[in-house]
């Protein structure tokens, strides 16, 4: 057998790379590992880097990797199938009900003006009317590639920001419907407009079906069977089949098909688990790799050497930017925006991504348009992604400046009322104690917690449950729940608390914990550090996890390096002047008053940031404080910084406890994975760290309020 090196020297890289799909396998994951983390640092959104990757290593550089491969042709298939289907699965509905009219007033107009401009320059570029429309809907949809900026900025709810999260909807299912018209209507061969009217017909037939009946059939499946992440992923498959099925006996394109079951499930499963991992999954590979594919099919010296490609990215880009502005300025006149909100959404609606590169390469498939359009919309791609997210950073960057016209009550505001309601007379805080290692500290927080508050602790102890009730494998875990239970309340006494120990018998860990909190009415969980992390832990989960993604009350999650009474510097870095997430502070303030512990409230901002920006960020951080009407208020801390994690750490070596919210990771519709602050920090920091997580529903200030009416009635 010859080795792969004298292969290498008698053929062609590519031919070699084709007969062996394992190296080219392995060198995917290389990139797909090595380039994103290397373009985020050059602050770059990581599809940049993945579609220049597929450049380099494509027919225009090293010839590496061929698109024609069968395998490469199969993984970015999936690929593109994932994208479609995360984006309708990650699409927030709830945002759009909350400015339904005003998400599809914009829609309407994102999408109308776009698109008829880019069938007016088609016609002009000497497309036929198939095509021309077809160029219209690659400008007419945009994707929230800057959805993680907005959050990290605390303006989601903004009333201009969510109108236009919102009408995302309405123009991917626009655009996807006129996809599906076209290609159908085109390869009919004759166009009449009964025959238009008849594919239309069917094509609103099938959406329908799909969108409602679907979203009905999988919410009355999950209210018969309950709540098990098996039968979710099986309605999710069983959704995502039938949907294909449907589209392919209709005539209609799969993609479409792909989108609609992750729109008509998106409901059904929810926020949780399931559809963590079902991101996870196509985010860490097959999306990645398809980014990588687009990137193998730009020709590179064709692209140079004809000047008509370069005029029709030329147009396109411009007619992209003059429609989507004009979008927006149309809003602005129609609802009064500001012209920072102005320009926000405008930012905002530019990136062009899942939709857009779906709807260009079933259009290059069909023959409807030429491969001079698929190459302009993929270097187009890479330029909206990257200057729309440069912009929203800018125009949203001002987060005080940034009107919060927010939809529904501030949460100031919302705090502050219910510090008014009724005083909770009996705090509640359930403790694990699974793990002896982790348990004594935990205990001693959970008192120092009580003690404050006038509440109690409830130990809790499981015994994992087998088939018979009379096994020995029970009987073990029973008894040594009952000595868990028993230091942990001796020690919970010496303390000065009060204990009521609880021992459960349960087959799993998350919902035994989740279900004994909601059936004691509990305040607060507090748990230790888990150890399983990485690759295993985001394919199967694990106990804090799932306990964070399904109580119905805050929970703290401890990683103590000493004991919490020798905590006397806490710091709390606040990086949402928007919404803020002011439960940490409220938790880190009752910490404070039982310890005599000092508060500080750092905020990072960015190394332009002028004087009097600073000194309106210090205003409203010190307006926040004081309205929380505590007696030992915290200090002030602003720092100027290009990363906000690395300020943090710098600043944390001088503290003994960070205490910080628990942000989970998102994906941006595109499908690439944007890691969090959170999760840097809690990597790196050496000090204690406690990162608090809140319900994600309803009762989230539930934990300040009682900590807040305790202190008020002492």
């Amino acid at each position: 057998m010859l080795l792969v090196s004298q292969v290498l020297t008698l053929y062609p890289t590519a031919q070699v790379l084709g007969q062996e799909p394992l190296i080219t396998f392995a060198i995917l994951l290389l990139v797909i590992l090595v380039v994103p983390i290397l373009f985020e640092r050059l602050r770059l959104p990581a599809l940049v880097g993945l579609v220049c990757s597929g450049l380099v290593f494509g027919p225009s550089g090293w010839r590496l990797f061929e698109h024609e491969s069968p395998m490469m042709t199969l993984l970015s298939n999936i690929g593109l199938f994932y994208l479609m289907f995360i984006t309708g699965l990650e699409f927030n509905i709830q945002l759009f009900r909350q400015q339904q009219s005003r998400s599809l007033v914009f829609g309407s107009l994102t999408f109308s003006v776009p698109l008829m401009l880019g069938t007016w320059g088609g016609k002009f570029l000497g497309f036929d009317w198939h095509s021309s429309i077809l160029v219209g809907c690659l400008l007419a949809s945009h994707s929230l590639l800057a959805y993680p900026i907005i959050s990290r900025l605390g303006v989601v709810n903004n009333q201009a920001v969510t109108m236009t999260m919102g009408s995302t909807i309405f123009t991917d299912i626009g655009t996807l419907l006129i996809l599906a018209v076209s290609i159908a209507s085109f390869h009919a061969g004759t166009f009449s407009f009964a025959q238009l009217i008849t594919i239309l017909g069917w094509a609103i037939i099938y959406f329908v079906i799909v969108l409602f009946g679907f979203d009905w059939v999988s919410k009355e499946f999950f209210r018969r069977s309950g709540d098990d992440e098996g039968n979710k992923f099986l309605c999710v498959l069983m959704s995502v089949f039938l949907s294909v099925l449907m589209a392919q006996l209709m005539g209609l394109e799969k993609i479409v098909s792909f989108f609609l079951a992750g729109l008509a499930v998106n409901e059904a499963i929810g926020e949780g688990p399931v559809k963590e991992k079902l991101v996870f999954i196509g985010s860490v590979l097959f999306i990645p790799i398809f980014f990588i594919d687009l990137g193998l099919r730009i020709d590179l010296p064709a692209f140079f050497n004809g000047y008509s490609t370069i005029k029709l990215l030329l147009l396109i880009f411009v007619g992209l930017m003059s429609s989507k502005f004009i979008a927006a300025v149309l809003a602005k006149l129609v609802y009064r925006y500001s012209w920072q909100e102005t320009l926000t959404i405008w930012s905002l609606s530019i990136p062009l991504v899942g939709t857009t590169l779906g709807v260009a390469l079933e259009g290059y498939r069909s023959g409807l348009l030429p491969a001079e359009v698929l190459n302009s919309v993929i270097v187009l791609m890479l330029i909206t992604a990257t200057f729309g997210t440069w912009l929203t950073n800018i125009m949203a960057g001002d987060a005080v400046g940034l009107t919060c016209s927010s939809v529904g009550e501030a949460p100031i505001t919302t705090l502050l009322k219910q510090k008014a309601q009724s005083i909770h007379s009996n705090f509640t805080i359930i403790v694990p104690v699974q793990n002896p290692q982790t348990q004594k500290y935990l205990i001693e927080m959970a008192a120092l917690l009580a003690c404050q508050s006038q509440g109690k602790i409830l130990p809790l102890a499981i015994a994992h449950a087998t088939s018979q009730m009379d096994a020995p494998q029970l009987d073990i875990a029973w008894q040594r729940s009952e000595k868990l239970l028993g230091k942990a309340t001796e020690q919970s006494r010496i303390l000065g608390a009060r204990a009521e120990p609880l021992l459960r018998i349960d087959d799993a860990f998350a919902p035994a914990i989740c279900r004994s909190a909601r059936e004691q009415k509990a305040n607060l969980i507090i748990m230790g550090w888990g150890k399983r992390t990485g690759l295993r832990a985001r394919l199967l989960g694990n106990v804090i996890d799932n306990v964070l993604w399904a109580a119905h009350c805050p929970v703290a999650v401890a990683r103590l390096v000493e004991s919490p009474k020798r905590i006397q510097r806490i710091l709390v870095p606040i990086e949402n002047l928007i919404t803020p997430t002011l439960t940490p502070l409220q938790f880190a303030q009752t910490l404070a008053d039982a310890n005599q512990s000092q508060i500080t409230v750092l905020n990072v901002c960015d190394r332009r940031t002028s004087p009097s920006q600073i000194a309106a960020r210090r205003s409203h951080l010190s307006q926040l404080v004081s309205k929380l009407a505590v007696s030992n208020p915290p200090d002030i801390q602003i720092i100027t910084h290009e990363n906000v994690a690395q300020a943090v750490l710098q600043a944390a070596r001088l503290y003994d406890l960070v205490v910080l919210p628990f942000i989970r990771n998102r994906t941006s519709p595109g499908g690439l994975a944007i890691s969090d602050v959170t999760t840097e920090l809690a990597r790196q920091l050496t000090c204690s760290i406690i990162i608090l997580g809140e319900p994600q529903h309803h009762h989230k200030l539930v934990l300040s309020n009682s900590f807040s009416a305790k202190k008020t009635a002492m």
